[in-house]
């Protein structure tokens, strides 16, 4: 991120980075399996020819002390028959309406599908079996604008094993926090278009991280179901929790809006016309060989789409269950978002689970809350990489002046050295080769270059050949002013320079015509 910061720095007012939604599963993790759940038949008393009449009186209690929450709060209650109503939509109206700032703002029914139980009556054994299989029913919505995390809802399945989701919003916590501290911003929907104090804002957004998870989550299941230590007295159990996806957003808030408006459709572009799957996957933490050549066992989709929404357009990259996206905000705002549901693509320093003592060591991400705090860092990692790739982008200077100087014979170390020709195959392949998300961290070596432009195996003395090809290749390079050298390594990295005539000239050689003729109309 520091390289796109440092070339909009006259730009951009503030930066903001943290979770933006959030969507815990909350589960009782013994009634997840038949065996845990004749477990607790046998500690409450109830036969298995009695599990439906048992799992009914509890599915009343829920509904029951929901309607007294109801009667107590005064607020509305709504089935949704249709499952395309949206439960959001219609709980802020119901909200803003009624002018909610703190508290109950209203409960949402509605039959949906479920993980659960049945009975089968196997006739060769002569028994009552309890199996899992999924059926549907009625789930419970409670919306509210709650005291810590503002607005937010929460989801409780009526029927065994009473599975919860919670969703939250990062930004909405945010504002909670500001208010708390006296701290004065503008907002449009979850986005800050103006803090008077970013940075004291970040170390807010920094602070949700260190919360106490299970204690928090563990009091909004105990509104959804007041009953959960009566119910479970003979056999206590208490929710495990999850994130189920997580949203990570980083903003870049920018002074003008007008200057994001004529920024973004070259970002937009930009991602679209020069990241390849490659790209992408080294974006999402996926380690790929120098070559970029995507391993064999890798059967994911890298998919990038664009959509037109009606606040403006958005790009999204989807590498399997994951995804990172770039989307303008009103206000000024530029957000690139990470969304994990997939965790374990990338890995954390832990124990293995259950065995403390054994050392630690990188195992996969799980989905549980212990590692929420790695799921930040790695969601930031992305973001970072992203907007460095982005930096490129924005130059108001046309292509033929941008590319007069690399046109040109130029001299190294006294020596004539010859004119590129960005449209050649050769000199086209150099600047694609140098160009890759791979090298933007830790730059690139003449055995990286060489690996790409001359794919195969080579003999030792074709091998020594192809070196001094990609030697001159480099001096060319530097002599056009286009790489630098890494002191002490053999390594080289782009300059501003470079990465700006090189972006401009790989997005003009994927651009056709027709986009070429509307960018200089």
């Amino acid at each position: 991120m520091n390289a796109f910061l440092s070339k909009h720095e006259n730009d951009v007012i503030g930066k903001l980075s943290g979770f933006d939604r959030l969507v815990f599963r909350g589960t009782l993790r013994p009634l997840a399996y038949p065996a845990g759940m004749k477990s607790y038949l046998n500690s409450a008393g109830v036969l298995l020819k009695d599990f439906a009449e048992h799992a009914s009186k509890i599915t009343k209690k829920i509904k029951t002390a929901t309607k007294q929450m109801i009667e107590q709060t005064s607020r509305p209650l709504h089935y949704l028959p249709s499952s395309k109503t949206s439960k959001e939509e219609m709980a802020r109206k119901i909200a803003e309406n009624d002018g909610i700032k703190e508290g109950p703002v209203c409960v949402l029914t509605a039959v949906e599908p479920c993980n659960s139980y049945d009975l089968h009556r196997n006739k060769d054994e002569k028994r009552l079996e309890l199996l899992p299989r999924q059926r549907k029913c009625l789930h419970i919505y409670q919306y509210q604008v709650h005291p810590v995390f503002g607005f937010m809802n929460a989801r409780i399945q009526t029927w065994f094993p009473f599975s919860i989701q919670i969703c939250i919003n990062g930004r909405e916590w945010l504002a909670k926090q500001m208010d708390a501290d006296g701290l004065a911003y503008k907002r449009y929907d979850n986005c800050f278009p103006w803090v008077a104090d970013f940075e004291h804002a970040q170390r807010l957004l920094d602070q949700q991280l260190k919360s106490a998870w299970p204690e928090l989550l563990d009091g909004i299941a105990r509104d959804l179901n007041p009953h959960h230590e009566e119910i479970f007295s003979a056999y206590p159990i208490d929710y495990y929790w999850s994130a189920f996806q997580s949203e990570w957003a980083t903003d870049i808030v920018f002074r003008d809006p007008a200057i994001l408006e004529r920024l973004y459709p070259k970002l937009v572009q930009h991602g679209l016309l020069t990241f390849l799957s490659p790209d992408i996957m080294r974006f999402l933490g996926k380690k790929l060989p120098i070559d970029g050549k995507v391993p064999a066992n890798f059967h994911d989709e890298v998919v990038s789409d664009v959509k037109s929404r009606t606040e403006g357009v958005r790009i999204k990259h989807r590498l399997g269950g994951n995804s990172i996206k770039l989307y303008d905000k009103p206000g000024g705002n530029l957000r690139v978002e990470t969304t994990i549901n997939d965790p374990s693509c990338f890995k954390v320093f832990r124990s293995p689970e259950n065995l403390p003592e054994v050392n630690e060591q990188w195992l996969p991400m799980r989905k549980g809350i212990a590692d929420l705090h790695r799921r930040a860092e790695v969601s930031q990692a992305a973001n970072d990489r992203y907007l460095n790739a982005m930096a490129s982008v924005e130059n108001t200077t046309s292509l033929g002046n941008l590319s007069a100087d690399v046109c040109c014979s130029t001299d190294w170390k006294g020596k004539r050295v010859r004119a590129m020709n960005p449209l050649s195959l050769e000199d086209a392949n150099l600047l694609t080769a140098i160009s890759r998300g791979e090298f933007t961290q830790n730059g690139f070596r003449n055995r990286d270059i060489r690996t790409f432009l001359f794919p195969g195996m080579h003999t030792p003395e074709e091998t020594r050949r192809l070196a001094a090809s990609v030697t001159r290749k480099i001096q060319l390079l530097r002599a056009h002013k286009l790489i630098k050298k890494v002191t002490g390594t053999h390594r080289y990295h782009l300059t501003d320079k470079g990465r700006t005539i090189v972006t401009a000239l790989i997005t003009a050689r994927h651009a056709n015509t027709e986009s070429l003729t509307e960018m200089a109309a």
